[in-house]
C-alpha cells in the first residue's frame, strides 16, 4: 500500500469517485439527448417504476438520496407529466407512479441508455464492468462502516 508524509499525495477515494460520476454524467446525458430526460432523472424514473406505490422514502434510500432532494429532482418530471404522487401508506407517506406519457419517456430513454451502457461494458470488458461494480458496492459498505 502507498503511504507518504506528504498531504494530498494518497489518492482520495470521494474525489475520484465525484471526478468519475461526473465524466460518466455527461457521457450518459450526451447518450440521452432527444429523449427530454437527463441521467439522474432516468434513475429516479426507473427506481419509480421499479417501486411503484411504496413510499418515496425507500426509492430515496435506493437511489442514497435524501428526501428533500428526491422531491426536488421529482418536480420537473410531475410538472411534465411523467409522474403522479399519490398518497402512501400511511399521512406522512407519499408515493409514485409513472403516467403513460413518463412511459413513453422511459422508453426513448432506454434506448440510449441501452446503447451507451452497452458500448462502456464492451470498452471496459465485461469481467473487469462486473468486477469493478462490485468493488464499488464493498467500498460504499466500507464507507458506511467507516462513517462516524
Amino acid at each position: 500500500m502507498y503511504t507518504s508524509n506528504k498531504p494530498g499525495t494518497t489518492p482520495c477515494a470521494c474525489t475520484t469517485i465525484k471526478k468519475l460520476s461526473r465524466v460518466l454524467g455527461r457521457t450518459y446525458d450526451e447518450a440521452l439527448l432527444g429523449t427530454e430526460i437527463n441521467i439522474t432523472q432516468l434513475a429516479v424514473m426507473r427506481c419509480i417504476s421499479r417501486r411503484e406505490g411504496e413510499p418515496l422514502a425507500r426509492v430515496a434510500h435506493e437511489l442514497e438520496m435524501d428526501r428533500t432532494s428526491l422531491y426536488r429532482a421529482i418536480h420537473p418530471m410531475i410538472r411534465d407529466g411523467w409522474i403522479v404522487l399519490a398518497e402512501g401508506t400511511d399521512a406522512r407517506s407519499r408515493s409514485a407512479k409513472i403516467t403513460k406519457k413518463g412511459s413513453q419517456v422511459l422508453i426513448k430513454a432506454g434506448k440510449g441508455w441501452d446503447g451507451i451502457q452497452e458500448r462502456l461494458i464492451n470498452q471496459f470488458g465485461s469481467r473487469s464492468y462486473n468486477a469493478l461494480m462490485t468493488e464499488l458496492n464493498r467500498l460504499a459498505d466500507c464507507a458506511e462502516a467507516a462513517s462516524v
